[in-house]
């Protein structure tokens, strides 16, 4: 039978491994085709694709298993559930991969995309730039259609020439910087502000005009400091949370 492939991570040590192994594995799951196999690979096969021990793997899947994301059945092997909650919180610890999965798992709608002028509001993270191209998503339940955010996207020019708009059907925009674009992700800053919702907002989540939502901002920035892109997301506010851990050593 053949089992699911796996995107590959390269580990940070800082971080518990087990906690990014998780994310990753997590981000694939959420990210895979209808048409994937829900199979997944045996722990010893695991460990070996991520570079990490079996009881580290065995950790990871542990949090997976909690989640709902995946079955596991003795001798049978461990199966992703296809019918997976898809809106559990994450629990960001300061990788790529636990951004990515927080983006991942919902049906995703390209509303439109182009270029426009660097927003007055956004130009301290452009000031090099008149223009940045823009993408416009909205994000939706799988199982109920129900709407849960919409999304804009304002990416550097040369790095939105290096990807077909419509990778973002299917995969979040960190993915598709790092992995189709290879761009050089160095740091992400999220910040979360409480808002009530406007009238296009109110209209994309179908929630009643000025109910509470929550404004998420998420900055990325390449090894020289430079932003890549820069998300404003609104989501519903029953629909979203996240838990940050700070490690105080």
């Amino acid at each position: 039978m053949t089992s699911f492939a796996p995107d590959s991570i390269v580990l940070n040590r800082k971080l518990p491994l087990w906690y990014q192994v998780s994310q990753s594995l997590r981000a694939s799951i959420l990210g895979r085709s209808p048409q994937d196999p829900l199979r997944l690979p045996t722990e010893e096969q695991l460990a070996g694709h991520y570079g990490v021990s079996v009881l580290t793997m065995r950790q990871a899947l542990k949090e997976l298993e909690d989640e709902g994301l995946i079955t596991r059945h003795r001798r049978r092997g461990t199966f992703i559930e296809p019918d997976a909650l898809r809106g559990a919180p994450v629990r960001l610890l300061g990788s790529v991969d636990a951004i990515v999965a927080q983006q991942s798992g919902m049906v995703t709608e390209l509303l439109d995309h182009g270029s426009a002028p660097v927003p007055p509001e956004l130009a301290e993270y452009f000031p090099e730039s008149g223009e940045v191209a823009t993408y416009h998503r909205l994000r939706s339940e799988e199982k109920t259609g129900e709407p849960t955010n919409h999304a804009r996207n304002y990416v550097r020019p040369e790095l939105a020439a290096r990807f077909d708009p419509a990778d973002l059907v299917r995969r979040p925009m960190t993915k598709v910087l790092r992995d189709i674009v290879r761009a050089d992700i160095s740091r992400i800053t999220d910040t979360v502000e409480a808002r009530l919702a406007d009238p296009e907002t109110a209209r994309l989540l179908q929630v009643p005009l000025l109910s509470p939502i929550l404004h998420y901002t998420g900055v990325t920035y390449d090894g020289d400091g430079r932003v890549l892109d820069v998300a404003v997301i609104h989501y519903r506010g029953d629909r979203f949370s996240f838990t940050v851990t700070l490690d105080a050593t």
